[in-house]
């Protein structure tokens, strides 16, 4: 459905192209057999952002010009025009392909920009999976990598920052529901290991809460042979986030916690005073 809404974009994209430009022009270009005219036309096409009407000619150009100079400048502008219409899958390929094909071409740079930016505009939200995320976080690497003093470096590491800021959101959403939906033991193991994946995640002071409760819970599940050792365990959360956070609005809650641990420590230790964990 997804594919037939774009043919019918790209449908309407043309006929209003066409209109623009007026029907036979367009046509006249599209029938030329003139390669350096329908060349111009398509970059100029792209330039004025009428980039519907660019493709079908760069599509022909492309295989009319394959291995010539021309050639080259064609799998440019094809990349371009496909950024331009939002087409990022394409646009990628093309100008991923222009930069590896051609390293000394002066555009080779800004063609792997671009190639990078596509996939920074197909990373989805941090509900769904990362993968793309993480591809586009390696891009821009690969570009910082071959192009350390380029003029895009800033921009490409506030978008490098926007990429790690959704896996962090993600690595933090995925261990936070072990501890959501009361899965706790599977939730201090999930939390810890998200905090040293991204060691530098803003939720570091509520992942650490959640781990100190976590224990907590599920010391309190626990039968009553193995309570004394999970509520030490808890103890040992607490004072990790109490060192940690030592101004956090968690603390309260924290404290109440501690003291709780200690109480059922005293309780457990009074009943059972030969049990072992």
């Amino acid at each position: 459905m997804m594919k037939d809404c774009s043919n019918l974009l790209l449908l309407m994209s043309l006929v209003l192209a066409s209109v623009q430009l007026g029907c036979n022009p367009y046509n006249e270009v599209l029938k030329s057999p003139d390669l350096e005219y329908k060349y111009t036309r398509a970059v100029g096409f792209v330039d004025s952002n009428a980039c519907f009407g660019a493709l079908p000619i760069l599509e022909e150009l492309a295989g009319l010009t394959r291995g010539t100079e021309r050639g080259r400048d064609v799998q440019f502008q094809l990349g371009r025009a496909h950024f331009c219409v939002g087409d990022y899958y394409l646009a990628r390929y093309h100008l991923r392909q222009f930069s590896r094909t051609f390293p000394s071409d002066a555009r080779a740079e800004e063609a792997q920009f671009q190639a990078a930016i596509c996939s920074y505009r197909l990373s989805p939200s941090s509900a769904l999976d990362q993968s793309e995320t993480k591809a586009a976080m390696e891009e821009f690497q690969l570009f910082l990598d071959r192009f350390p003093s380029s003029a895009y470096r800033d921009s490409s590491q506030k978008m490098v920052d926007d990429l790690l800021a959704k896996l962090q959101r993600k690595s933090f959403d995925n261990a936070a529901l072990y501890h959501r939906t009361q899965q706790y033991k599977s939730a201090t193991i999930a939390l810890r290991n998200a905090l040293k994946e991204h060691p530098d995640t803003p939720y570091r002071e509520e992942m650490q809460w959640l781990i100190l409760d976590s224990h907590f819970q599920y010391a309190r599940q626990s039968t009553e042979r193995r309570k004394i050792e999970r509520y030490n365990e808890a103890l040992d959360a607490f004072l990790t986030f109490a060192a940690r956070f030592p101004q956090s609005s968690r603390l309260p809650d924290a404290q109440r916690i501690q003291k709780s641990c200690l109480a059922e420590i005293e309780r457990l230790s009074a009943t059972h005073p030969t049990s072992t964990p």
